[in-house]
């Protein structure tokens, strides 16, 4: 028998976020295949705790709280027979991961029976996200990381709803202001800007489309309207389900909506990349493992969702230059199972719902005809029973999951992470690290008309939004997680740092095509970046000193003591310490062309790691 260990404070742990980080990883590659979704040895299924719990034909292999009495525990003994898994022996460290696990079980009860409801005692978003998590470290026995000061919540700010650092006046102003409530009315000054809805489309232009890839795609979606239809929005704050159902409709009222199209467009009648497209925005997960058999992890998604999805979008044909037409017959298509069934692909959604519609029977072949159409001359045709506007009605105005997804996606963009993480996997693998809060957060944004400024200012005013980092684990959100710059950032804060006077289209898309990540779920940077940053012409031509710009002014300071002195203040919005006065000196003493020392100096802070982060 495996000896008992030292594991001490499991009752401590989280049973939730043992699963998700270590159970579930070790299950996935070692049982799922065998007693998951698609096969269940012996009638057992370990793919989540719930099925787990059930146990199987021999009865319950989980004792809570008792590893050495659980069935589950014991076959990993190497001298166990049976032995699970077959032919293989786990690690002393899996092992103790699994037992750690059942004994954090006999714990949950209790944890339940004495946790405290406070969701209804909220009147803000900023009050409930400060409430639950104050509420989720007390449980997790950690403490939050030290507040971070004006001038990096400032610059953080400005970063993420700007899309820029602050130019050293703005954020001097900020710091200089004196009254209590500087931090909402720099909030609300950003998010009525233009600057705003710029920030906001970069970010969802890369969320519903995915990065340019041909030489000319980015000027199509131009071209087409997409980016101001998305900037519109944003600007406007159109409700959030409205702007979901414009580009699944894709037949724009107004010539402000015009853009809309160019979500369906642009997968040029690939109806399955469009379901493909589609799901991770109205159900926050994606359905792509699920076009051959019900996904083999995420229990709830089945072929039929793949297929009912693809079906809502399989009557509708690109017309060119025009937009996204429709027919108003066809579209039976069946799908087969692994068992070789074949089943009819229904608009089926995964929150349970089945659109109602009536196939041809048998043989029966439907005619096209001009009455079944609101106007049979138009270009773009659209058919007096549209399948793809009910579905866009279904998964816009009685789906839960729509909030919910962008409730996370929005998190991962202020916090580092979503509290379902990866944010495009909302499924019954990834759990959320705060289920409360999230429950909370999607109800009250569906219940404010999907009012997207009002999330975003209760979110950024929180006090998790503005920790420190520090040491706490990612999902803990008890300081703050490191976040790489995206291109856009990057490229609008080098100008900014350099004192260049304006937007250069050559510069951002120079950086975007070398650091193309958005939210990255794992980043890591690449020699190919590392050379863009080292060797970038556009940068170089940033540095030149000239027209009153940050190197020229640098050039005109004859003390290397003032040179260093204002390019830490204009490239990292403060002062240097004293290990960095002496490196930068140093630094200077070696450049041989002492009127360019300067923007060396500039171009060393701005490919340094604080300037490429989120402060």
């Amino acid at each position: 028998m495996i000896a008992a260990g030292t594991i001490r404070a499991a009752f401590c742990a989280d049973p939730g976020e043992l699963w998700s980080s270590k159970i579930r990883p070790l299950v996935d590659v070692n049982c799922v295949k065998c007693h998951g979704p698609l096969e269940q040895k012996s009638g057992l299924e370990l793919d989540t705790p719930e099925a787990a719990f059930k146990g199987g034909d021999d009865g319950k292999v989980i004792v809570p709280g008792k590893p050495e009495e659980s069935l589950l525990f014991q076959y990993l003994d190497p001298k166990s027979d049976p032995h699970m898994p077959p032919k293989k022996q786990l690690g002393s460290v899996e092992i103790a991961s699994v037992r750690e696990w059942i004994l954090s079980l006999g714990s949950e009860s209790r944890e339940s029976n004495a946790k405290t409801n406070v969701a209804g005692q909220f009147a803000t978003i900023t009050e409930a996200v400060d409430g639950f998590m104050a509420e989720g470290w007390s449980k997790r026995g950690v403490s939050a990381s030290a507040p971070l000061d004006d001038r990096g919540w400032c610059r953080r700010i400005y970063l993420d709803l700007a899309g820029r650092i602050p130019a050293a006046s703005e954020l001097e102003n900020f710091l200089q202001t004196g009254t209590e409530r500087k931090r909402e009315e720099l909030v609300d000054s950003l998010i009525a800007s233009d600057e705003y809805a710029v920030r906001m489309r970069e970010l969802w232009d890369v969320f519903l489309m995915g990065r340019v890839k041909r030489e000319n795609q980015e000027e199509r979606r131009i071209k087409s309207g997409w980016w101001s239809f998305l900037e519109y929005s944003f600007r406007e704050n159109r409700p959030w389900n409205e702007t979901v159902r414009e580009m699944l409709v894709a037949r724009p009222a107004k010539e402000e909506l015009k853009g809309a199209y160019w979500f369906l467009f642009e997968r040029r009648d690939e109806h399955q990349l469009i379901a493909e497209a589609v799901s991770p925005v109205v159900y926050g997960t994606r359905i792509n493992c699920a076009q051959c058999h019900d996904h083999p992890l995420a229990r709830e998604i089945k072929q039929a969702h793949y297929w009912g999805l693809v079906a809502a979008f399989n009557r509708s044909k690109n017309v060119k230059d025009e937009g996204v037409a429709e027919s108003a017959v066809g579209g039976y298509v069946n799908f087969t199972n692994l068992k070789k069934e074949s089943q009819p692909a229904l608009v089926t959604l995964l929150n349970g719902k089945t659109l109602p519609e009536t196939w041809p029977a048998g043989d029966q072949k439907e005619e096209d005809t001009d009455d079944k159409y609101m106007d049979p001359k138009a270009k773009v045709r659209v058919p007096k029973l549209s399948r793809r506007e009910a579905f866009a009605d279904a998964a816009t105005q009685d789906n839960p999951l729509l909030a919910r997804a962008f409730v996370n996606r929005m998190w991962s963009v202020f916090m580092g992470r979503g509290l379902v993480h990866p944010a495009d996997e909302m499924n019954a693998r990834n759990v959320p690290s705060h289920p409360e809060l999230l429950d909370w957060l999607a109800r009250d944004f569906a219940k404010s008309g999907y009012d997207i400024k009002r999330l975003v200012r209760g979110l950024v005013l929180s006090r998790v939004y503005g920790l420190s980092r520090g040491d706490a684990v990612p999902e803990s959100f008890a300081a703050a997680i490191e976040r790489p710059l995206s291109a856009e950032q990057l490229a609008r804060s080098w100008r900014v740092a350099s004192g260049a006077p304006k937007e250069d289209e050559k510069l951002r898309r120079a950086v975007v095509m070398s650091i193309p990540e958005v939210l990255p779920k794992e980043y890591n940077a690449t020699f190919q970046q590392a050379q863009f940053l080292e060797n970038s012409p556009v940068l170089a031509e940033l540095l030149k000193p000239g027209a009153g710009n940050t190197a020229e002014r640098l050039s005109r300071l004859q003390n290397n003591s003032e040179i260093i002195r204002e390019a830490f203040l204009s490239v990292l919005g403060r002062l240097p310490d004293t290990e960095e006065v002496s490196a930068a000196k140093d630094f200077l003493k070696e450049q041989t062309n002492k009127s360019a020392a300067g923007g060396e100096l500039l171009w060393a802070l701005m490919i340094n790691g604080e300037f490429l982060t989120m402060p």
